[in-house]
């Protein structure tokens, strides 16, 4: 009984993966799974593939096949699958089809559910990439952001700063208050200045008397004013 549904679902494999189906031995042979890529993966030159090894028990399909799973030879490594690495995993997905098929001819639905499987864990590993990207983006972002943020303002440190701009606005004022009275001095020096007569004006004001020797320059300093005598 085992071995003629064995060989039936030999004959029906065989029409559907004609190209992909390669025999190892008589109860042996692999079928080459061509993967689609997530969208916006980077393309590749070659398919991205991966193999279904399928041996039968003697008593298959009533109890499950042998399966293994297995990266073409020379195959390079995917950055979003590794076979090798993902085997468990991937061998795990195609449990409960098996449990569920038990009795039946299984191989073809155990072929895309491990098709759909690789794909889909492909995808998880790209939008965990793109979401650790954005994350590290935003980070980023936010990170130039406070440079151009002020520092919050609590009640704290406003009254620090009211404190620092009063003392400010005071030294200021003291400053400008003590430049104000130095231009005060200077002008009252100057107005006295001012009134004090030089020997030209005495002169001319006929407030010199009897001079004994007196030299009157043209700047209007007189020099020998110790002998001047002024007329009261």
């Amino acid at each position: 009984m085992g071995a003629d549904e064995q060989k039936e679902e030999r004959e029906v494999l065989d029409s559907i993966f004609p190209d992909e189906i390669q025999d190892i031995s008589d109860t042996a042979y692999r079928i080459s799974i061509a993967l689609d890529l997530p969208a916006n993966a980077e393309p590749l030159d070659e398919p991205l593939i991966i193999l279904l090894n399928v041996s039968y028990p003697e008593t298959y399909p009533d109890v499950a096949p042998n399966l293994d799973i297995s990266s073409p030879p020379g195959a390079a490594r995917h950055p979003l699958l590794d076979v090798a690495a993902d085997k468990a995993q991937l061998l795990d997905t195609l449990s409960s089809t098996i449990e569920d098929s038990m009795g039946m001819a299984m191989v073809f639905t155990l072929v895309t559910t491990l098709k759909d499987s690789a794909e889909v864990l492909m995808a998880d590993r790209q939008r965990q990439e793109q979401e650790i990207h954005e994350v590290a983006a935003r980070e980023k972002e936010q990170e130039e952001n406070r440079k151009f943020e002020g520092e919050k303002v609590t009640r704290e440190r406003f009254l620090e700063w009211r404190e620092k701009f009063k003392k400010d606005m005071e030294e200021k004022e003291r400053l400008q208050k003590e430049e104000e009275e130095a231009e005060m001095k200077g002008k009252r020096s100057v107005r006295v200045e001012e009134k004090k007569l030089t020997g030209r004006q005495l002169w001319e004001r006929g407030l010199i008397g009897k001079v004994d020797e007196v030299d009157v320059e043209a700047d209007g300093i007189v020099e020998g004013t110790e002998k001047l005598k002024v007329e009261t």
